[in-house]
């Protein structure tokens, strides 16, 4: 019995410590991207009235500028926001990991607790198919900001025309979506500010076309060794059965939904002009 009960006792411990960490990571995600992407003369642009504040004056700087190159004071709000991303990926990318651990542990406690009371094996999958949902939910987080982080102004855009515009700000806004209309109706001559913006666009959609895929790939060698497991599996463990099968399911069902998002994507990126001025016109 005391032999039997030490594993017992060791694998709770592990358990605790991986949900600790993941807590801690929830948390650094919340609070220390920002810190972590402030260089010593960044630490103003942390909070979203500040960002985005920094970010609509320095949009205005450029395109008065009738420059290719970004503005001083735009380049610095796109470098932090690119360090910004960089640490949300990582961060949430080894809350991932932490999270998959913590559902295998569960997920086999689950199916070895035969012995268990019935409402101790449904708190056990009651906790799986949770940090099930949460480790889904992550993969969608570092999706987002590997793409924010490949294409850092693409990813500030959306903050331009969010919320009330007035000002040279809506002034600019008008100038870059009629430049934009005429290039789209009349094939007109497109600024050099706004042919980086649109490169940039097409880079943000290129970015989630690709990890979409690449997370697509995964998904279905999940899946097909899911389904192996499924199919050697005895008939009579219905248990084990019943849960590679959801999970085959799963696997398969998500697989399709990156697939339409990497074509989707893909699409966008070859003309992405449109998109770009559906954005500005409050339409993306």
């Amino acid at each position: 019995m005391h032999s039997s009960a030490v594993p017992s006792r060791s694998a709770g411990r592990a358990l605790t410590t991986l949900v600790a960490l993941a807590a801690a990571l929830v948390a650094a995600f919340v609070v220390a991207p920002a810190t972590l992407a402030a260089g010593g003369s960044d630490g103003g642009l942390a909070g979203k009235r500040h960002l985005t504040e920094a970010v609509r004056a320095a949009f205005v700087e450029y395109w008065r500028s009738g420059e290719r190159d970004l503005s001083p004071g735009l380049e610095r709000v796109v470098d932090y926001w690119f360090r910004y991303h960089v640490a949300k990926a990582v961060i949430a990318a080894i809350l991932l990991i932490v999270l998959v651990a913590i559902g295998v542990r569960l997920w086999k406690a689950f199916l070895r607790g035969g012995g268990l009371a019935a409402g101790r094996r449904v708190a056990l999958a009651s906790a799986g198919v949770l940090v099930t949902m949460l480790a889904l939910f992550s993969s969608v987080i570092v999706m987002a900001n590997v793409q924010g982080a490949v294409a850092p102004l693409a990813s500030l855009l959306p903050m331009l025309a969010d919320g009330a515009t007035d000002g040279a700000l809506a002034d600019t806004l008008a100038q870059v979506t009629q430049r934009l209309a005429d290039a789209q109706s009349a094939g007109g001559q497109t600024p050099p500010a706004l042919q980086v913006m649109i490169s940039d666009f097409a880079r943000y959609h290129v970015a989630m076309a690709v990890v979409a895929a690449i997370v697509a790939v995964v998904l279905v060698g999940v899946s097909v060794v899911l389904w192996k497991r499924f199919a050697r599996t005895e008939s009579s463990d219905r248990r084990t059965r019943r849960v590679l099968g959801a999970f085959g399911v799963l696997s398969v069902l998500l697989s399709l939904l990156v697939m339409v998002v990497a074509v989707a994507n893909t699409t966008t990126a070859a003309d992405s002009a449109p998109a770009l001025l559906a954005l500005f016109e409050g339409g993306w």
